[in-house]
This record gives structure tokens, sequence and C-alpha cells, in this order.
């Protein structure tokens, strides 16, 4: 048994240095082919340790290339892992989502995604804070106190904001910057002692600030000027649809009698708001050498209009001397001092005078008026119905 493994041993010890001869060869005859150094035994001697020194070299840095994408996916995952971490927590501490909007423009130099980053940065306050701080400001006016309140609610002013920005597809930072000056005037405005929770409060006057700017700005003419023209603003399309819902036509005399303004009103905010401004230089067809300006009516009258008009003033100037030549005592006094005077005198003076009651001057002044206008129809027959009060 001992002289077979011997063999066997033997044998096996002869398999692999022949194996070893053969990769030897192969490795020589990769290297140089059948040159001196390089065909003869000692030559591939030579080159398989340094062979196996370049493939274990090639080895190591795949397995250090292996490792570094290992870590950088890790270095992924916990990225992953730790911005839902932070997603969550800011859902649950009322931050808002911070967004890259731009995959080319870094958040830094995104002013809105700056700005929500630094109001993110201010802690919310909770009922107790809120109250205590809006009492002490109340009493005080610190305006320490008055800055945490207002860092504590801008993230309030780009909420309300979020809902007018379909009215301004501009910048958005504009309505916000209106809202942060209507909260500030909400703080100022503020009284802590009537049991209304301050966010409920401020939300009405950042957005009476946000709308004040849209409708300021909404066209290059002001629209929104008058007390009527901003309750159409806000309203008109609201009434149209309840009107259509209704089954009428919301013609420009049945929103007027629903909204307490006038017919005119109506039809010109429906065209200030349905079309946009033209220029009077702009041309009023392609091509076309006329101007808009050039079919616009003059508010000034013609000439002669104004010839006519002074005509007939100096008509009635003269009508009016010769009904005064008619007159006497009482009645010519209350007609020159009172009835055609630039500064007419009261009842009370022209009844002083004549030691009369007012209501007796009155009635002078009444039967006046009748003999002018008789007076007139007779001289001035073309004039027609005259006014004499």
């Amino acid at each position: 048994m001992a002289k077979a493994t011997k063999e066997s041993t033997k044998e096996s010890k002869e398999k692999q240095d022949s194996k070893v001869s053969a990769r030897s060869k192969a490795a020589g005859a990769a290297d140089g082919g059948s040159g001196p150094d390089r065909g003869s035994g000692q030559g591939s001697k030579k080159s398989s340790p340094e062979k196996k020194k370049k493939v274990a070299r090639a080895g190591a840095a795949k397995a250090s290339l292996g490792s570094k994408e290992v870590s950088k996916k890790g270095r992924r995952g916990r990225k992953k892992g730790s911005s839902k971490v932070r997603g969550a927590k800011a859902a649950g501490s009322g931050r808002l989502p911070i967004q890259q909007t731009s995959p080319t423009l870094p958040m830094e130099a995104d002013p809105l995604q700056h700005y929500l980053a630094e109001i993110n940065k201010y802690p919310l306050l909770s009922r107790k804070e809120e109250e205590a701080l809006t009492k002490a400001y109340y009493e005080t006016h610190d305006p320490e106190i008055a800055k945490k309140i207002v860092t504590a609610n801008l993230r309030l002013v780009v909420k309300i904001a979020l809902d007018f920005q379909k009215f301004w597809m501009q910048n958005f930072l504009d309505l916000i910057q209106e809202g942060n000056v209507g909260l500030m005037h909400a703080v100022k405005k503020f009284n802590p002692y009537k049991g209304v929770k301050f966010s409920y409060y401020a939300s009405f006057w950042i957005k009476a600030y946000i709308l004040k700017f849209i409708m300021d700005n909404w066209r290059l003419v002001k629209i929104g000027t008058t007390q009527a023209q901003r309750k159409l603003f806000y309203n008109l399309n609201k009434e149209k649809e309840k009107i259509r819902a209704l089954g009428f036509e919301p013609v420009p005399k049945l929103i007027s009698e629903r909204l307490n303004v006038s017919e005119q009103d109506v039809i010109d905010m429906e065209q200030r708001m349905g079309s946009w401004e033209v220029s009077l230089d702009a041309p009023v067809k392609e091509d076309s050498e006329d101007k808009v300006i050039d079919f616009i009516s003059s508010p000034d009258t013609g000439v002669e209009t104004d010839i006519a008009r002074k005509e007939l003033k100096e008509q009635i100037r003269q009508r009016l001397k010769e009904f005064g030549a008619t007159l006497k005592d009482k009645e010519k006094v209350i007609f020159e001092e009172r009835m055609i005077a630039e500064e007419p005198k009261t009842l009370q003076e022209l009844g002083k005078r004549f030691g009369v009651s007012r209501e007796r001057v009155r009635q002078i002044e009444a039967r006046l008026k009748k003999k002018l206008r008789k007076f007139l129809e007779e001289r001035m027959p073309d004039l027609g119905s005259v006014a004499v009060d």
C-alpha cells in the first residue's frame, strides 16, 4: 500500500510539472515568439512571475473599482433614504417642500427655492406661544416681538399666494412680497383680546394686499379705482355663472341690478377684462397707414357749436336785462341779488332787509320765476321750454 501511494504522488507531481511547463511555454510564445531570450526555458521561467504580478495588479484594480461602485451605490441609497426621512419630517413639522426647479440651476441661484429654504428655518408657533406673543406686542409694541410673529407666519403667506398664482403668472415672489406687507399690517392691527386666532385674522389682510397688487398691475391702464369697479372685478364672472345657472342671459342690466352698480360700469368692466390695451398709434390693420387714434371722436365740441352757444348766452343775457328793467322794489332786489347774482343772498338776509319772513321772500321769488318763464317764451319762441329753476 505504501508503494502504491508513493507512486500515485509521483505521478501527480509529474502532471503538475508538465502543466506548469506548458503554461510557461505559452506565456513565452505570447511575449516574444522565438526570440533568443524569450524562446528558451530560462526566459519563460523569468516571464511567468512578472505576468503573475501583472495579473495580480489588474485583479486588485478591479477589486478597488468594484468596492468604489458598491460604496457609491450605498451612498446613493443612504441619500435617498435620508431625503425621504427629511421630507416626512418637513411634512410633519409644516415646512414647505423644497424642490430644484431647474436641472442646470442650483438651488442657491433660484430666488424662490432659496427663499423657501430660508423661511423653513423659522419654527412655527404653538397656540399658547402665539397668544403670549400677540398679547405682549399689543401691550408693548416691541419690534423684536413683531419680528418673531411675522417670521413664524411667513409660510402662511406663501400658502395664500399660491391660491392667486393663476391671476399673476409673471413672478410668484411679487405676490409673496405683497402678502408679507399685509402680514406686517395685520400684526399692527391685531387685537388678541377679541378671541380670534391670529392666522385667521392675518389671512384677510394678506389676501387684501395681494388682490390690490393684482388689480393695480393687471393692465397698463389701472382698473378697480372705484368701489363699483372693485366689486365687478371680483364678482363679475361669478355673477354671470349664477345667472346662466338660473336659465337667464347675463345681460349688463341684470348684472347691474344684482350687484347694485350702474349698467355703464358693467359694460366698461366687461370690455376691460375681455381685451388688452391697444396703442393709439397702432395701425388699424396690417399694411395700413390709418391709426387707431384717427377713428376716435374728439371730446371737444366743434367751432360751430361753440359759436352757437355764445350767441344763445348773449341773447339770454339781453332778455334778462330787459326783464329786470320791468321790475320794481322788492322784486327787482330779489331778482338781481338772488336769482341772477354770482353769489346769491339767502332768504334770511333778504327777509331782514325788507322786514319780512323767509317764507314771504320765497313766495316773491316763486312769482318772479313764473313771470320770467312767460317773458322768455314770448321774446324767444324758438328756445322752447325754458328751465328757469
